[in-house]
């Protein structure tokens, strides 16, 4: 089959299903240590492996991180029931898996993206936020890696029991982008609120994406296929760019799309059916015997609403009010992304200006790969204090800061080792006044108009100072000497 290479006349429609670990210390119903990493096996007992007569008791920290969860998402923390989901795997030891399926904790929030434009938000609906119990792990043992081809299986339960928060999007994103960025905000809020650690790398986060594609202008949703077990955002954008040729080739050619769950082979770049899609009966739901309706007060409600943090999209407004730009400025987004927007709140409270902060830390400060806490904050500060005084060019104060994140010390000393010294203005005129005089034909074309010549007239005065004039004022001076 030919895969069409354009979605031209066709509409994407994408829902996603993060299942989220909790950062408990146990598991969701025994007192078995929640913890990656640890020896096969080791983390087991008769509850997490469904031993006949032992019976689960909910572990309220996980109800507390669910309903973070759930307030963060601006969804309706309601009065919730636990059932019962059928299916046989084995790596789910009780041959059914304790979830919450019509009476869910969390229902009906959003979450806003910022437009990199800058213009405003795109809005995608949250159905619910329940909560569900995680399943062991199944290890094929093979060349293939899959069930199929496998020489044995190898199964380990220590994950079976831990606490998920399963969050379920509205079909409103529209592309791979759109997919990418939810993930990567709802990523952070997770983060934000405490509720998980959202390691993709380490199973904490892991993505199920719903895809259909439509006549574009069509009323009706197409057939979707499900994508499983999506463990990183980069994945996530392959899988969806490769399911909407694939979905949109089918139908070009007049075939159609069966509904069935597909997966997802990073290596061949391309999805492969494994079954036909399950419905929700198929899963015989019916409610946990053995557990009581959960239903939060309203004063452990509140509680847990008054004590959360600032969300990324606060942290966004906050950043951007401050250096004058829009929230969804590139700057911005990476600042926050990274957990350095604090950085900045300490520059700018000790005299640095708003904006300049903002863009050291979204440049120097990021490619320098340090953890927020290890950023030497006044050293920061110094730095952009001297270049905002003039006593750093922007190149010498680029090179200062760069020092100051590798290893620390005195910005002032650094700089006075590196022999950098500011051009005093008297100096830079004369300087300016030589190279314009220097060069009279590109001179002539600049006061013509020639407004790119700005950057030769910049690079001649930079080479005749070794890097010591300010780039702002030569621009400046060299707009003097043009009117007059």
């Amino acid at each position: 089959m030919t895969v069409s290479s354009t979605a031209i006349g066709w509409e994407t429609v994408i829902g996603l299903e993060v299942h989220c670990e909790l950062a408990t210390e146990t598991k969701l119903f025994c007192g078995c240590p929640n913890a990656f990493g640890d020896e096969p096996n080791t983390n087991v007992c008769p509850v997490c492996l469904g031993l006949p007569g032992s019976l689960p008791v909910l572990n309220r920290q996980a109800v507390e991180l669910a309903m973070r969860v759930g307030i963060a998402l601006r969804c309706e923390v309601r009065p919730s029931i636990f059932h019962r989901k059928n299916y046989f795997y084995p790596d789910m030891p009780k041959d059914y898996q304790v979830s919450q399926y019509d009476r869910p904790i969390n229902v009906g929030g959003h979450l806003d993206l910022p437009r990199v434009d800058g213009t405003g938000v795109t809005r995608i609906g949250i159905t619910r936020a329940h909560m569900e119990e995680d399943t062991g792990k199944t290890t094929h043992v093979g060349e293939s890696g899959r069930i199929h081809g496998a020489d044995h299986a190898l199964v380990d339960y220590n994950r079976a029991g831990v606490p998920l928060v399963e969050i379920v999007s509205e079909p409103d994103i529209r592309s791979a982008d759109d997919a990418r960025a939810y993930v990567n905000e709802l990523r952070a809020i997770l983060v934000a609120v405490g509720a998980s650690d959202a390691r993709m790398e380490e199973g904490s986060l892991r993505i199920d994406a719903n895809i259909s594609v439509r006549p574009l202008g069509a009323p009706d949703f197409g057939t979707r296929a499900e994508i499983k077990n999506l463990n990183s955002v980069r994945s996530l954008g392959r899988a969806v760019d490769y399911e909407v040729r694939r979905q949109i080739g089918l139908l070009e050619a007049g075939e159609r799309v069966v509904q069935e769950t597909r997966h997802w082979n990073e290596e061949a770049g391309r999805t492969s059916s494994m079954r036909s899609k399950e419905e929700a009966n198929d899963y015989r739901y019916f409610p946990e015997p053995d557990l009581v309706p959960l239903v939060p007060s309203d004063g452990w409600r509140d509680a847990v609403a008054a004590a959360l943090p600032a969300l990324p999209a606060d942290r966004r407004r906050t950043l951007a009010t401050a250096a004058g730009v829009l929230p969804g400025d590139r700057a911005v987004v990476t600042v926050v992304a990274l957990g350095l927007d604090g950085l900045v709140g300490v520059a700018v409270d000790g005299g640095a200006d708003a904006r300049l902060a903002l863009n050291r830390a979204a440049n120097e400060v990021a490619a320098a790969h340090v953890e927020p806490a290890d950023v030497d904050a006044a050293g920061f500060t110094a730095v952009l204090r001297m270049e905002g005084d003039g006593l750093l060019t922007a190149t010498q104060a680029k090179q200062v800061l760069a020092e100051v994140l590798a290893g620390g010390g005195d910005p002032a000393e650094i700089a006075r080792a590196r022999g950098f010294e500011a051009l005093g203005a008297d100096a830079l005129v004369g300087v300016v006044d030589q190279v314009v005089a220097a060069n009279p034909g590109e001179w002539a074309r600049f006061r013509d108009g020639e407004q790119k010549l700005a950057g030769f007239f910049v690079g001649k005065v930079m080479a005749a100072t070794q890097g010591k004039a300010d780039g702002k004022a030569v621009t400046a001076r060299l707009r003097q000497l043009a009117a007059t």
